[in-house]
């Protein structure tokens, strides 16, 4: 099937995958604590600018890619948005790690604030209702988020080659949820290969329970982890795991969703809504407040309209692209990611989606939840077995056997790009892809087979052994390090006057729709928290 259905793809059509990145960072002091001072005015409105926002925290910058048809260019936005930001940030830093900076008492980490439109306190408010359920420490932990896309011209040329009746936007839909279940079921392997959080500062976890071993330079750590990010301390929900989500179908996951969105949960009921002096605590008491509180490896997505509820987005006009979750932070990249992570994430999301993806079931989404854990905190152990179907076999053995799988998906990729550079060399387009005669896919194929030959070369495994032996088993003093080098790095490439001028106006204009959207405003908050939990809100067009 895979393959049959690859061949039908003309390389014009593999050419144009469409990707962007949203990448998570703590702002920190110098000294490697996280910073207490606002969002730097200079980086415009965190509620309206198009490529730099906050996420939890006032003190956790998202930088935010456009869509791109070539991966090389999505980097190369990324470069220069970090760089326009290490301008405006001062001394401050970007902690380079996923595991948080020094942390002040968790009532000290500053919530997001987005102004005073209605939208804007909702948005604080959420995070309010986040730190109440899960703590705020949990909430700074950083990651990359990697959407993916295929061009719309591939989908009535798989339709017609898988003999499907349906209207176009439910095959597209249909075919999206084949590719998450096939992520869910293999994502395990993006954590051995790029996971890059084995440890975490010991005052991370200062008066909980963790069961990690001590170093003895105040670090945490599990001597096999990838990453803690992904495992049971990490960005995890041990309520949330009780929905058991099905993504067979749109259907099946709005129906869990939206049940726990509608049904109240008790031990959120007695949190409130109110603290009974005005101020709010949470937006909602049910299990989860809006949908993108349910956490998840990936989202099916959507682009929505202001005031538009994404389960609604989603029924109405089906799967837009696919949202990756379980990329850590490269802390050995000044972005946080590298080329070649692209490519392989190109190949294996493409590899998902063309495979044949049969139904889950509950027994399986829990088996699919114990590998990723395992991985998560043991993954480079020697002779690690997972659960696939109804047998365990080797972590080695089955990553092996899916990157023989991708092996077609990396060479059709490869012409594709090579076709594209050659086409842009003779004047016949435009683009910043690989060179022609490139293999960047199939070299990436070549590299995780070398992670898995050997586990020492994974990020995981090297973020340990600098720490022993350039920092005294110490993860902050490692971070910090790494975060002062990438500082230095991207205040040192060039960066002309007209991006940064560029910059300069997204930030004015930002900063002017912000005072819009404040303007505008004609209902109580209370009125417009109900009528936007209950979709009532009316639609405006988002451009």
């Amino acid at each position: 099937m895979l393959t049959d259905r690859l061949h039908r793809l003309p390389p014009d059509v593999l050419g144009r995958l469409a990707r962007g990145i949203e990448k998570e960072s703590l702002r920190a002091h110098g000294d490697g604590t996280l910073a207490d001072t606002p969002h730097p005015r200079g980086l415009g409105s965190a509620l309206t600018h198009p490529h730099i926002t906050t996420d939890f925290s006032e003190s956790q910058l998202e930088l935010i890619t456009g869509v791109h048809a070539d991966a090389r260019s999505c980097l190369a936005e990324l470069t220069a948005i970090h760089q326009e930001v290490h301008r405006q940030i001062g001394t401050d830093i970007l902690w380079a790690a996923s595991m948080p900076c020094g942390l002040p008492p968790d009532d000290a980490i500053p919530l997001a604030r987005y102004g005073t439109s209605n939208v804007g306190r909702a948005k604080t408010v959420y995070r309010q209702g986040l730190s109440h359920r899960y703590g705020r420490r949990m909430q700074t932990i950083s990651g990359i988020h990697y959407n993916f896309s295929v061009p719309e011209a591939a989908w009535p040329i798989l339709q017609r080659a898988d003999g499907d009746t349906r209207a176009e936007q439910d095959y597209r839909t249909a075919a999206y949820f084949g590719l998450i279940r096939n992520f869910r079921r293999r994502s395990w392997l993006l954590l051995y290969l790029f996971g890059a959080s084995p440890a975490a500062c010991s005052s991370f976890l200062a008066g909980h329970p963790h069961g990690l071993q001590s170093l003895e330079g105040g670090t945490l750590h599990l001597p096999y982890a990838t990453s803690l990010r992904m495992g049971p301390l990490g960005y995890q929900s041990d309520v949330q795991s009780s929905l058991a989500v099905s993504f067979n179908c749109l259907e099946s996951y709005s129906k869990s969703l939206s049940r726990a969105l509608s049904e109240p949960y008790p031990a959120y009921e007695r949190i409130g809504i109110h603290d009974g002096n005005g101020l709010y605590r949470q937006l909602a008491t049910t299990l989860l407040q809006i949908e993108n509180e349910f956490y998840g490896t990936i989202r099916p997505k959507r682009t929505i309209r202001p005031g538009e509820r994404p389960l609604r987005a989603l029924a109405e006009r089906g799967v837009e692209y696919v949202e990756v979750r379980c990329l850590d932070l490269d802390p050995f990249s000044p972005i946080g990611i590298e080329a070649a992570t692209l490519d392989f994430l190109d190949v294996f999301l493409l590899h998902c989606l063309l495979d044949e993806s049969p139904p889950d079931t509950p027994d399986e989404i829990a088996a699919m939840s114990r590998n990723q854990h395992k991985v998560a905190q043991f993954g480079r152990e020697p002779g690690l077995r997972l659960q696939r179907g109804n047998e365990e076999v080797g972590l080695v053995e089955w990553g092996r056997a899916l990157l023989r799988e991708c092996v077609p998906v990396a060479d059709a990729l490869d012409a594709a790009t090579n076709g594209a550079a050659r086409a842009a060399a003779a004047g016949k387009s435009a683009g910043a892809g690989a060179a022609a005669g490139a293999t960047p896919h199939r070299d990436a194929l070549a590299a995780a087979e070398a992670l898995l030959a050997d586990p020492a070369l994974t990020p995981s495994a090297r973020s340990l052994r600098e720490m022993a032996q350039r920092f005294d088993n110490s993860f902050s003093r490692f971070a910090l390090a790494q975060s002062l080098r990438h500082h230095e790095t991207l205040l040192a490439l060039p960066f002309s006057s007209e991006t940064q001028a560029r910059f300069a106006r997204m930030a004015e204009e930002s900063l002017a729709a912000q005072r819009r959207i404040e303007a505008a405003d004609d209902m109580p908050f209370e009125s417009w928290r109900q009528r936007y939990l209950a979709g009532e809100l009316p639609l405006r067009d988002a451009r």
